[in-house]
């Protein structure tokens, strides 16, 4: 009896170790593998981002007025290296990626995630104007400075002193991700790996605007503006079972329909649809 329960353990811990073996699937095929699964485990990282965008055309209506500025370029503004980076009271203040996952599987994880990019638009530059601006705008009437005294077709000046635009606290991402993990090399020891992950994520666009037109605009709170959709790849490299760097690069769309501009809520508005590159790095544990 003692030979048959023990000739069954070692059958079940054999068809374990084949069940883990399958799990750990590749399209690279290391010479070596894990030793231990990310089956029903948690993972954390955060770190920061530089990111860079696509020109846009940013629409702008309300009383009065109906314009498309296009193809306007803009940029990030990531912050200087200094102490705000490692503050517990100041981290959030420079462009930061946070991400809190569950691997479904040993390849797949579903995430939560919150991009803190920030979107500036260059000035000075000119651009082409389109639509129509009267003298007086909006409710109650201002005046409508540059955009009054460009025609249609025309090219604007957008200078400092009369436009300001930008999401810096910011463009925020929140999405909703699936990611897949294959490992492309392990050390003989199982515990030290390098793994490439690629994903897909899908969410809000929730930012913060800073915008000045007409005179008029204000640092608004934040608001639901769109939504939107990004790919991702990119590698982690693992220290142990638990500690990993990642570094990785994200392409996005976003469609902003809602953004205020000089405050007047419900009555001045803008959108935008902007291509977004990202590339960010990670410190992340897993649980």
């Amino acid at each position: 009896m003692k030979n048959i329960i023990l000739s069954a353990l070692l059958g079940a811990c054999a068809v374990t170790s084949v069940f883990a073996q399958e799990e750990r699937k590749s399209i690279f095929n290391p010479k070596n593998h894990r030793i231990e699964s990310n089956n029903g485990r948690f993972f954390v990282h955060w770190g920061y981002n530089f990111s860079s965008y696509a020109k846009s055309d940013i629409h702008f209506k309300g009383p009065g007025y109906a314009f498309t500025l296009h193809d306007v370029k803009a940029g990030d503004r990531p912050s200087k290296l200094s102490l705000d980076y490692i503050n517990p009271a100041r981290i959030t203040i420079p462009q930061f990626n946070f991400h809190f996952g569950y691997f479904i599987n040993d390849n797949y994880s579903i995430s939560l995630g919150w991009d803190h990019m920030k979107y500036v638009v260059n000035t000075p530059q000119s651009v082409k104007f389109t639509g129509y601006a009267d003298a007086q705008v909006s409710d109650p009437a201002i005046p409508s400075g540059i955009f009054g005294n460009t025609q249609s077709g025309d090219q604007v000046l957008l200078n400092p002193d009369e436009f300001k635009y930008e999401h810096t606290d910011g463009y925020n991402f929140a999405t909703v991700g699936l990611e897949r993990y294959d490992d492309i090399w392990v050390a003989p020891s199982g515990k030290m790996y390098l793994t490439m992950e690629t994903g897909v994520e899908a969410g809000l666009i929730i930012p913060r605007s800073d915008v000045r037109i007409f005179g008029e605009g204000k640092n608004h709170y934040w608001n639901i503006s769109g939504y939107g959709g990004a790919a991702k790849a990119g590698a982690q490299f693992h220290f142990n079972k638990r500690l990993y760097l990642q570094g990785s690069f994200k392409t996005g769309w976003t469609d902003m329909r809602t953004i205020p501009t000089t405050g007047r809520k419900g009555i001045d508005n803008a959108k935008q649809k902007i291509w977004f590159f990202e590339n960010y790095w990670v410190l992340g544990v897993k649980i």
